[in-house]
């Protein structure tokens, strides 16, 4: 008899607290009561880590479902419970990364965009083929038996911003930021002056054609022109109406491979970090087919403010909401990555922007 599989979303700390309640029941939205119940004892869950995209765990159903909200998480109630028991159990550190498993999971065929895959952990409980259960209960026992310990991001494990719900989905209400909108201090421009001239230069050496801003090529980093970076093409191709053209230009870094968008690159080093999500969100408002995949450089510090931002209701309102088809990447990431590659960087593949950065969705 084939087991039916359904996916559990958790972050670091609902993870941690479930755990520590006794690992015997989990919980859902009170909104996903209706797909709890289609829930049956036998099943298996697959439990998943949010913030670092990593397969944890995998527990059974015992019981029908229930309700009740007796606390267990800190931040919400999460009533849709179910009993189970844990059948495998690893740490973040030898969770197996979602993408790790690429070539052998079926939410990475025939994607319609890079990030596509990022739509199967949306929600939970959301049910799985069997053929891609079988293959991560597999995966988690062959870890358990034979752990491979991986770096985890602290940050990324513990965080995730507060979703609320709203007739567009879920969206997240970020708050008021102390500091002047728009101002740029001069660490902020020389900031993004560096990023946008590793990214140009660490698309150039994999053999891309590049793209900088016209108002950014007259800028210096360490001396160097961003006018002077090889293969930094003076025109784009004119595959989009007019008005399109002109948001593409603005944006601060282009990859490119035969006139055909590699990625998408805007930089927020500024306290308001809206210029570039503005920029991408018309993009998609204009062109909602759009086939690249599209990124928001920032610092560390600044990290929650975009991914909060991101989810604003103004840009969930898109069809794909700008949250499903743009990643983000820290400047430390960004950073040590090139000086990690840098002896091979000829011979790296795009798939690198995936391993850099992490999705900005919040799960629902």
């Amino acid at each position: 008899m084939k087991r039916t599989y359904w996916l559990d979303l958790f972050t670091g700390a609902t993870w941690n607290e479930f755990l520590e309640a006794g690992g015997n029941v989990s919980g859902f939205r009170e909104s996903r009561w209706t797909t709890v119940q289609k829930i049956k004892p036998g099943d298996y869950l697959i439990c998943y880590l949010t913030g670092i995209s990593r397969f944890i765990g995998i527990l059974e159903v015992l019981e029908k479902p229930f309700k009740d909200k007796s606390q267990i998480w800190k931040d919400e109630e999460f009533p849709a419970r179910l009993k189970v028991r844990v059948i495998i159990n690893l740490t973040p550190n030898t969770a197996i990364p979602v993408l790790a498993l690429r070539e052998r999971l079926s939410i990475f065929r025939d994607l319609k965009s890079a990030h596509a895959w990022t739509g199967a952990f949306r929600s939970s409980p959301s049910k799985w083929s069997n053929e891609d259960g079988d293959i991560i209960l597999n995966a988690i026992q062959e870890a358990k038996e034979n752990p491979i310990e991986r770096p985890v991001d602290l940050r990324k494990l513990n965080y995730r911003p507060k979703g609320f719900k709203s007739k567009i989905g879920t969206v997240t209400m970020p708050a008021p930021d102390n500091e002047e909108p728009g101002s740029k201090d001069n660490k902020s421009y020389t900031d993004h002056t560096e990023v946008q001239y590793l990214l140009l230069k660490l698309g150039s050496d994999m053999g891309f054609e590049v793209w900088a801003a016209r108002n950014d090529r007259g800028r210096e980093y360490r001396g160097k022109k961003i006018a002077s970076i090889p293969r930094i093409k003076s025109e784009l191709p004119n595959q989009f109406d007019e008005a399109t053209n002109r948001t593409i230009e603005m944006i601060d870094v282009l990859w490119l491979q035969k006139n055909n968008f590699v990625a998408a690159f805007e930089i927020e080093s500024t306290t308001s970090i809206y210029s570039g999500l503005l920029r991408l969100s018309d993009l998609v408002a204009m062109q909602p087919n759009v086939n690249i995949p599209l990124y928001i450089v920032a610092p560390d510090e600044r990290r929650e403010k975009v991914i909060s931002e991101i989810n604003r209701a103004t840009f969930s309102r898109l069809t794909p909401r700008l949250s499903e088809i743009c990643r983000y990447i820290s400047f430390s990431a960004l950073r040590d990555k090139v000086k990690q590659i840098e002896s091979i960087v000829q011979y790296v593949k795009p798939e690198i922007l995936e391993d850099l950065s992490e999705t900005c969705e919040v799960n629902e």
